[in-house]
């Protein structure tokens, strides 16, 4: 009999506890490092990591029915738009449900991750708060780590200097820092609107919106149901399709983006990630947020746009998203940007199978039932019950796929980009090609079966 497979999961938002799942489902031995001091990840407010960016208003976006974990339904009297708190309550709840939680080591940091010189596993580095280093053998490793946590910047920064406060969205918690001060939020994404909605109640003269190009912002409810079943309902069809029938119900149900003044969004619906929100459109036509085009200069307390136009600031809030960081990993494996790394299914890394990433990826739709999918796809190939087709067929399976995403989604991160419903419904069909080309004499993994830690 061969040894039991060891497998290091980095992070325990709800990328890795659905992977620690899995892998225990599969029989596999798992160990979970977490920097903070509970489970959730980016859900989990004043999480001793630090990391997370849930604010105090936080909701998800998508509706519950279409972001619950298959295996662990949301209760059916929670509201359709969740709060971050019930999230991270869920999230809890679920890695006690199924045993993660034992498995989840707490204020942990993985520091590096090495292949073994004889090619037999992996050694995982990590830190504890004491700054005690120790290194630790496993036959496989999935990141699981996130990637919106890394704050990103205008690159370059604007021309000019500016005298008041900078902060990013990552760092918002309350609308109380912007009381009585003029607040600009630069971005159109969720968060941007989400901060000038809450800043608009207590902030001085309207909350400034600005962005260099627009976003289709999509209301939370539609012919009285959430907006994404409303979706999931074309989901069959082409893209293109519907794409055109989803923007013409948008057109009917709310207008234009640029009937409230903001800018014409940058390309179609389901190309470019749209914003959703009920409250944003109410602000902007009451007068007590003001969209504004792109930021020319700073100069002071003041802020030229494109169109010439100045405003006096206090507070800029900078919601212009995140970097995809993995800093344990080497350019070895990460290549040049982690943002373009190929991975098969969007699991599998090109050069080793063992190195596998679960939430690396953009999605059209809700995050969590694509993670348990891919947290299935990789129990399914750990646990020797899936075989991954050939290292040249792999390659032309990414290479299609990375032209299918540029096509649809252009140069933003396109690497990344998948179908939040043919993706889901895909994994499992993957997982049953892998189990056809074990019967056709495919080989399985097979872990290294050697465990030490070392100090």
């Amino acid at each position: 009999m061969p040894p039991p497979c060891r497998v290091a999961v980095i992070g325990a938002g709800a990328a890795g506890l659905a992977t620690t799942k899995a892998l225990l489902d599969a029989g596999i031995e798992p160990v979970t490092y977490e920097k903070g001091d509970r489970p959730g990840g980016l859900w989990a407010r004043d999480n001793a990591s630090g990391l997370s960016p849930a604010y105090a208003s936080l909701h998800l976006n998508t509706s519950k029915g279409r972001t619950e974990f298959a295996d662990h339904p949301m209760p059916a009297h929670w509201p359709d738009y969740p709060s971050a708190d019930l999230i991270a309550s869920y999230l809890a709840d679920y890695s006690d449900t199924y045993g993660v939680t034992e498995h989840l080591r707490f204020g942990t940091t993985v520091t590096r991750v090495e292949r073994d010189e004889d090619g037999h596993g992996w050694t995982v580095t990590t830190e504890t708060g004491g700054g005690t280093e120790s290194g630790e053998h496993v036959d496989a490793v999935v990141v699981a780590n996130g990637h919106n946590w890394d704050p990103r910047l205008p690159e370059p920064a604007y021309p000019g200097t500016f005298d008041g406060t900078q902060t990013h969205a990552h760092d918002y918690r309350t609308a109380e820092a912007f009381r009585d001060r003029r607040v600009l939020v630069v971005g159109m994404g969720n968060s941007a609107m989400d901060i000038a909605v809450d800043a608009s109640y207590v902030a001085r003269g309207p909350v400034l919106l600005s962005a260099r190009h627009g976003v289709h912002i999509i209301p939370k409810y539609l012919f009285g149901r959430p907006s994404d079943a409303t979706g999931a309902a074309l989901a069959a069809l082409p893209w293109r399709v519907r794409q055109r029938l989803a923007e013409t119900i948008l057109r009917l149900a709310v207008g234009t983006p640029q009937s409230y003044g903001l800018p014409a969004p940058a390309g179609g619906l389901f190309q470019n990630h749209p914003t959703i929100s009920d409250t944003i459109l109410h602000r902007l036509t009451h007068g007590e947020v003001a969209a504004r085009p792109g930021i020319a200069r700073l100069d002071g307390d003041q802020v030229t746009f494109t169109d010439g136009t100045t405003a006096g600031v206090d507070v800029i809030v900078w919601a212009t998203g995140y970097r995809v960081t993995i800093p344990f990993l080497s350019a070895r494996w990460l290549g040049d940007d982690a943002e373009r790394l190929p991975l098969y299914q969007r699991v599998f890394h090109l050069q080793d199978p063992s190195l596998a990433f679960v939430g690396l990826m953009q999605s059209t739709g809700a995050a969590l039932p694509v993670v348990e999918a891919q947290a299935k796809l990789v129990a399914a190939h750990l646990s020797g019950g899936y075989a991954l087709p050939t290292a040249r067929e792999q390659r032309l399976a990414v290479d299609r796929a990375l032209r299918a995403a540029v096509d649809r989604w252009g140069d933003r991160r396109p690497a990344m980009r998948i179908d939040f419903d043919s993706y889901v419904a895909g994994i499992p069909r993957e997982i049953a090609a892998g189990r056809a080309r074990l019967r056709r004499g495919a080989r399985p993994f097979t872990p290294a079966g050697t465990h030490r830690s070392t100090v």
